[in-house]
């Protein structure tokens, strides 16, 4: 543990370079046995930096890198020069400027990582975020060095007949021995973690956009051949966010030409690499027999989230990764505002805050917790976590509230104005909200320094006499690893209140019926005058910020609030607590008499389904409880046996007394429109399909999910269908025949074959972890592909939590079984799947001790990874 501590990195130990790079020109010969890149670098000192003692010039690389030859001004370096150790190539008297060459040979194929340049079956790709640079080259591999580049790469032409790097393509030849290559130049000046490459045989899609200042650029999506007709979704998403990012925020793109490459073997969703996006497939391929409506809402918002890019991160970018935020967190805003205006305000709200409770939550209860801004890492992978992404965006989200839209988007103009073409921290991005509002943002800036969750806890009071209404608040936020006695944050609340009625007081003598108050202090009060009767107050509406707010409703209220109230956000979240309290009335443990909580839970749920001018989609989520996830994550001793019983039992009865509402429902919302992703239509699939999953409880159910199954004409009814089946006990024969149709119709679709194994992988049934390593033998299972890992091991792990805790402990065995695996084979995905394990503290014996001893294995393991172990040690 010593030595790994050793070496974590720390922000107050950031200094600038001494060493600039002005121009990189780099070559790759592409080759079967090995590549050979050779790399001339344009360096000068830093003049920021500069000082009298010659210093060595020292560059990242990695042991994979085969060193041929070193030169300065095409001179040879006599190996009295330069020294290389542990991958790191040292200069030892540089000079003011110079041009360093050096020539490696490296092995793509044998790159099972999948970082830096690798093998995708026949198509070479790179991944260079965040360090994945030093592995093709020596470089300095820092995101605050930026420099143009030109990248000429050099291929067998019948393998490899498209070629691709960053910016726009200035030369192609053709060489000897069926060679060819193509010289590409990027004009912008960019840090290596966004440089790209891409070679191999793949189909082209194109079409155009014309800017707002009328420049005709030229849009390519490049697949395998098969895959040309799955491009149309994903290439009108682009034009979409194109057009939107010049109207919303006034930025407009800035290269002739803008690509995405579609790759099977990807770790992440995708990477905005500066005009050469790679994508996982799964972000870019679209079609309705293969893939659901979440996935096309999906690849919608990836698509945006890596153009966004463009601006908010590639054009202003990160000084170091301690600012990872600073483009992750404000780009996730941005492709949140995106997808409310193409689809549903409310649902996308309501989706993210479930996300966002039910996994950036946990993790800021866990040992992993950390500010938005950490202040030190082992390894910079384990930090593209939900903290960075999901609350970096909350928090940018609270300065749009804070300074209303119209200021806001003056504040990012200054922003990208001030900084173009810089690398900048989160600091920068703060103070330009402050000099363009004149707020003072002192206290605000909390919220990236401190970890995790404030706990809001509000009382009231209420005044017949002087018909005054009194709300208190009073703010805390747990201790977290390395921080304790947080300062009062600056918390915006957005606030209403209710009369008997469902109807909304005005709260001052403008007539406002909403407010938004700021919560400074540990606690504050703020009072209502003219209010004839005690009011409901409607708290934290549109999830104005990243808190748990306590609130002692009473049953009614939370009903009268999920009825009546204007937000969307407090009607869906009045069903969660309603849910929530019938969870903890231990009546519902073995069917006994229905519960008052319970009694007005299906109230609810009666009206809900009764209602005929709501939105579809947000009547699916008000219906659906509250998932195990979250219900583990709500309390300590956690016993996952009981959890699951309850929610199932109560799923039962609910289904029992709603039967025929249900049915009916069902029938009205089972559409034979033609299939389209249309938000109208996705919100009626949504609907029948949750409608579908509480029938499964009673005898209707299974015959209506085998005839859905057998007749529907497109992924999201047929998944459903499927998913239904195989977690119903009552069906294990229409399970199994649906399991085998299912797989014969699409083992040539990987992306089908996918969702194929996540369903099975992810069913409550008792036997799943027997199906789970017969999948694992399955001649389309890769432990290779991250796509593969996930929808396996990873749904069995994170999503079956009553089959992952078994009480003889054979889940952790599993898990802890392939994170070995995956340490030797991809480090970076091995990480990622032992955070179920790191949360042991939360579970009742036995389940406790058998997680923190397959944690304890891990550590012991004599060549653990730095991924891996940062997060296994943190456990302990």
């Amino acid at each position: 543990m010593k030595d790994a501590l050793s070496e974590m990195v720390h922000l107050e130990d950031y200094r600038e370079s001494e060493f600039l790079i002005d121009k990189t020109e780099l070559c790759f010969d592409l080759g079967d046995a090995f590549t050979v890149v050779t790399s001339k670098l344009h360096i000068r000192r830093n003049p920021k930096t500069f000082n009298c003692l010659v210093s060595p010039l020292f560059l990242d690389g990695s042991l994979d890198l085969d060193l041929e030859s070193i030169s300065i001004d095409a001179v040879l370096l006599p190996k009295t020069a330069y020294s290389l150790e542990g991958g790191r190539l040292a200069i030892f008297e540089p000079s003011e400027q110079f041009v360093l060459q050096t020539i490696v040979n490296i092995k793509p194929q044998d790159n099972t990582a999948l970082n830096g340049l690798y093998r995708s079956r026949d198509m070479f790709c790179s991944q260079c975020e965040a360090e994945g640079f030093r592995n093709i080259t020596f470089y300095l591999d820092r995101p605050d060095v930026m420099s143009i580049f030109f990248t000429k790469i050099i291929a067998d032409k019948k393998k490899y007949p498209v070629l691709l790097s960053n910016g726009n393509p200035i030369n192609r030849e053709e060489l000897d021995n069926g060679t060819h290559s193509i010289t590409w130049q990027d004009p912008f000046p960019k840090p290596s973690y966004l440089f790209a490459l891409v070679a191999g045989k793949l189909g082209c899609v194109e079409d155009r956009f014309v800017t707002s200042s009328g420049r005709s650029v030229s849009l390519q999506i490049y697949v395998e051949e098969k895959d040309l007709g799955k491009c149309e979704h994903a290439m009108n998403s682009l034009k979409k966010s194109m057009r939107w990012d010049e109207t919303t925020y006034g930025r407009e793109y800035d290269l002739d030409i803008f690509m995405i490459v579609a790759v099977d073997d990807f770790n992440m969703g995708a990477m905005e690499n500066k005009g050469l996006n790679i994508f996982n497939t799964s972000a870019v391929l679209a079609d309705p027999k293969i893939t659901t409506d979440a996935s096309f809402q999906n690849i919608e918002a990836i698509v945006a989230h890596e153009y966004f890019h463009n601006w908010s991160g590639n054009r202003v970018t990160c000084r170091d990764w301690f600012q990872l935020s600073l483009k992750e967190g404000f780009t996730v805003f941005r492709d949140a505002q995106f997808s409310a205006d193409m689809n549903s305000p409310t649902v996308k709200r309501i989706q993210d805050v479930s996300f966002l409770r039910t996994h950036q939550f946990a993790e800021d209860a866990g040992t992993m917790s950390h500010p938005v801004q950490p202040n030190s890492y082992l390894e910079i992978n384990n930090f593209y976590t939900v903290t960075i992404y999901e609350k970096g965006a909350e928090i940018v989200g609270m300065l749009h509230s804070l300074l209303g839209a119209e200021q806001f988007r003056s504040a990012t103009d200054l922003y990208f104005d001030r900084h173009d073409g810089e690398a900048v921290t989160i600091e920068d991005f703060v103070r330009a909200m402050e000099d363009t509002s004149g707020i003072n943002l002192e206290q605000f800036r909390l919220w990236y320094k401190q970890s995790g969750t404030p706990i809001v806890s509000v009382s009231s009071e209420y005044s017949e006499n002087s018909q005054r209404f009194m709300l208190t608040f009073e703010q805390s936020c747990p201790d977290t690893p390395g921080q304790f006695d947080k300062k009062p944050f600056l918390i915006p609340i957005r606030l209403g209140l209710l009369n008997s009625n469902g109807e909304s007081h005005r709260l001052n003598t403008v007539g406002d019926k909403e407010i938004m108050f700021k919560l400074l202090d540990k606690k504050q009060s703020v009072a209502f005058e003219n209010i004839s009767s005690r009011p409901i107050p409607a708290l934290l509406r549109g999830f104005s910020a990243p808190v748990k707010l306590n609130y002692q409703y009473s049953d009614e209220e939370l009903a009268l609030l999920s009825a009546k109230d204007t937000d969307g956000f407090i009607r869906w979240d009045a069903c969660q607590q309603l849910a929530f309290r019938v969870f903890r009335e231990p009546s519902n443990l073995f069917g006994r008499d229905t519960c008052p909580q319970e009694e007005i839970l299906l109230t609810t749920y009666e009206q809900l389904l009764s209602e005929e001018d709501m939105d579809p989609a947000l009547v699916a989520l008000m219906l659906q409880l509250p998932g195990e996830p979250l219900l583990h994550d709500k309390k300590n001793g956690v016993d996952p046996e009981a959890i699951h019983r309850r929610r199932e039992t109560l799923r039962s009865s609910l289904a029992e007394k709603l039967g025929a509402k249900l049915e009916a429902v069902y029938h009205a919302q089972n559409s034979y429109q033609t299939y389209e992703p249309a938000s109208s239509q996705i919100g009626v699939r949504s609907l029948k399909n949750t409608v579908l999953d509480y029938l499964m409880y009673t005898e209707l159910g299974v015959e209506l999910a085998w005839q859905q199954f057998k007749e529907s004409d497109n992924m999201t009814d047929q998944s459903s269908a499927l998913r239904c089946l195989v977690n119903c006990s009552r069906s294990v024969n229409y399970a199994r025949i649906a399991t085998e149709r299912f797989e014969c119709q699409w083992k040539h679709e990987t992306l089908a074959m996918n969702i194929w194994f996540q369903i099975q992988s992810a069913s409550f049934q008792k036997n799943t972890l027997v199906r789970v390593e017969e999948l694992l033998k399955h001649s389309l299972f890769d432990i290779r592909n991250p796509n593969k890992v996930r929808s396996v091991i990873g749904s069995f792990c994170g999503n079956n939590l009553i089959n992952f805790h078994k009480q003889n402990g054979t889940g952790y065995d599993f898990l802890e079984n392939h994170i070995k695996i995956l340490n030797d084979i991809n480090p970076q995905i091995g990480a990622r799947l032992v955070v179920p394990l790191t949360r042991w503290r939360r579970y009742i014996a036995p389940h406790s001790r058998l997680m923190r001893r397959a944690l304890q294995r891990l550590s012991e393991l004599p060549d653990l990874s730095k991924d891996i172990s940062e997060v296994v040690l943190k456990s302990l």
